[in-house]
């Protein structure tokens, strides 16, 4: 699962995912990144959700990581 993470549904979903890979696995991942608060829906160049898919990504790239065999 390697989604690119450019919405909140597919940020949620793909964090949904890989925690409930790892609680199998019995593997801890770190916590995923909190969703922002302050955005005020106007659209802005470097939106606070911008912020959040990447670091959503950075997450994802880290728990496959500790996910393989």
């Amino acid at each position: 699962m390697n989604f690119a993470v450019d919405d909140r549904a597919t940020g949620l979903a793909v964090i949904q995912h890989l925690q409930a890979r790892a609680a199998a696995a019995g593997i801890t991942l770190r916590e995923a990144p909190p969703e922002p608060v302050g955005c005020c829906g106007r659209g802005c160049n470097g939106c606070v959700w911008e912020g959040w898919f990447a670091a959503v990504a950075y997450w994802r790239d880290e728990a496959l990581f500790a996910l393989e065999p």
